[in-house]
């Protein structure tokens, strides 16, 4: 195999106070991984108060090294995570395939690089990790303090548990990514703290890059812990809650926002159990003319068109994937009403759309006047209801926070209690013909299961009590009132049929008198 096209390694070691380790950490790196790999050492000295920056010089000019060593000195600490952002930048920078973390401390026996990075290699994973937990007891006999052996299997439960996952061991600090995989999470918004290693794995995980765990033997020698452990401890948990909360659409978090499009799409369709969907399709008569006003994928018009017959007219400001609707138009509804039929509609839906305007009340006050024509159109209208006893307990406690779903969607631009919105439709001139109170959608937060339809029928009857306090969404029908402007016309043309008449009427009076 030639060297270019041999895929490129990135051996980083991360090194703070490592003089008397640095050099036989460097040496031990595996000549054979020039078999497979182009391969080159970086060394990144986080403002060391010894002498390590130099020692790694020297193992750099000493030359007989099988790879290239490149050496790094950061002028001001960035802590140990940190220092991976930038090791880790550098390798996206310098256009390396993988990039193996070592310890400067000697922690993680470099010798067990050509194994752990093989999975990488074949493409099996986009991640391993050496873990000490996979043969059973083998921590303990390594020298791992027993005390930190029982925190490092609860902190893993903990966080196994709150993010659905599989892991032996979160807490190994010896790993190898792939470059693709570092891509596609925003690492460089984790902290510069130790808990860096598990925001990195959090990211992983919601970005669907596969881990695969290998094990590798444990060592702890005279190298001094820098961790406090109970702020770690603290620190991991809380950002597997965070990481778990804003999957629940409780919280949100730039870091963990980081799912693949397909995965972190906010709206999907809501039917087999009580939400915005199942109330607007038992309210769409069969057979009725339908405009989908920002009609998110088109997924509402495809059920109304299979299961209603109905003709479907939808508009988004982008191209949707469904097909087979009558018709479609893309446009923006910030820019106003889109262009709508004389004959008009029998019912037009915006179904969680009114939180997206900008100036709602405004694009209310057109499309009344755009319906004018239809007298008999409904209108029927779903959005979060801002004033339901979650975000209200989030305020409560100091907590406002915007996220990838839920009432506090980062798209939503206006927010609605039952009153305001009621108020916003009657001042653009429409009357509120039914109010409706929705649940959360439990379904899709957690699965459809006994625990989401318990849920269902407790809000459900928490709603009784109060439907402003326990209501998730709003849902409400209305019909727009004739306008001034269309009264007036309406009046204008009344008074020349009905004037006409009476010209018609006394002409005929007229000769009938002639004829007597």
């Amino acid at each position: 195999m030639s060297d270019q096209s041999k895929p490129r390694l990135l051996v980083f070691i991360v090194a703070y106070n490592a003089e008397k380790t640095i050099s036989s950490v460097v040496r031990r790196i595996p000549a054979e991984l020039s078999d497979l790999y182009q391969v080159e050492v970086l060394v990144i000295d986080d403002a060391s108060q010894d002498a390590t920056f130099s020692c790694s010089l020297g193992v750099s000019k000493a030359g007989g090294a099988p790879f290239p060593i490149h050496v790094l000195f950061n002028p001001v600490n960035q802590g140990y995570g940190g220092n991976q952002k930038l090791g880790f930048q550098y390798a996206i920078e310098n256009g390396y395939d993988f990039v193996a973390l070592v310890h400067g401390d000697g922690q993680y026996a470099p010798e067990c690089l050509p194994m752990l990075i093989e999975p990488l290699r074949r493409g099996e994973a986009a991640a391993v990790f050496g873990s000490r937990m996979l043969t059973r007891m083998g921590a303990l006999r390594g020298g791992m303090p027993l005390y930190k052996f029982a925190g490092n299997r609860i902190l893993t439960w903990i966080e196994n548990r709150l993010l659905r996952a599989n892991l032996s061991e979160f807490h190994s600090g010896y790993r190898i990514y792939s470059i693709r995989a570092l891509q596609s999470i925003p690492f460089d918004r984790n902290s510069n703290d130790f808990h860096f290693d598990t925001e990195i794995i959090i990211q992983l995980l919601i970005a669907r890059q596969p881990i695969k765990e290998l094990p590798i033997p444990t060592y702890y020698g005279d190298e001094i812990c820098r961790v406090n452990g109970l702020k770690y401890a603290w620190n991991v948990v809380k950002a597997a809650m965070k990481a778990r909360l804003q999957e629940l659409s409780l919280f949100y978090d730039r870091r963990f926002d980081c799912a693949p499009a397909e995965l972190g799409a906010p709206y999907a369709l809501k039917l087999g159990y009580l939400s915005p969907h199942t109330l607007a399709l038992d309210r769409v008569p069969a057979g009725s003319r339908v405009l989908d006003l920002g009609c998110a994928g088109g997924y509402m018009g495809a059920v109304l068109k299979d299961r209603k017959q109905c003709f479907v007219s939808a508009v988004d400001v982008t191209e949707i994937s469904i097909r087979g609707l009558d018709e479609f138009q893309i446009h923006d509804l910030n820019l106003g009403v889109p262009h709508i039929p004389p004959d008009g509609y029998d019912v037009v839906l915006m179904l969680d759309v009114v939180e997206h305007l900008a100036r709602p009340e405004s694009f209310l006050e057109q499309l009344r006047e755009a319906l004018t024509l239809s007298p008999s159109t409904e209108v029927i209208i779903s959005t979060a209801n801002v004033a339901c006893f979650i975000t209200r307990l989030m305020l409560l406690l100091g907590q406002f926070n915007y996220g990838k779903r839920g009432i506090l969607d980062v798209t939503h631009t206006r927010l609605f209690t039952f009153a305001s919105l009621r108020r916003a439709l009657e001042q653009t001139g429409y009357v509120v013909l039914e109010t409706k109170g929705v649940p959360g959608p439990f379904p899709l937060a957690i699965g459809d299961n006994r625990w989401s339809r318990a849920l269902l029928a407790v809000n459900r009857l928490l709603m009784r009590l109060s439907r402003g306090l326990f209501a998730y969404q709003i849902f409400m029908i209305v019909k727009p009132q004739p306008s001034i402007k269309s009264l007036l016309r309406l009046s204008q043309e009344q008074s020349s049929i009905r004037a006409s008449k009476l010209e018609t009427a006394g002409a005929d009076d007229a000769s009938a008198f002639l004829v007597r």
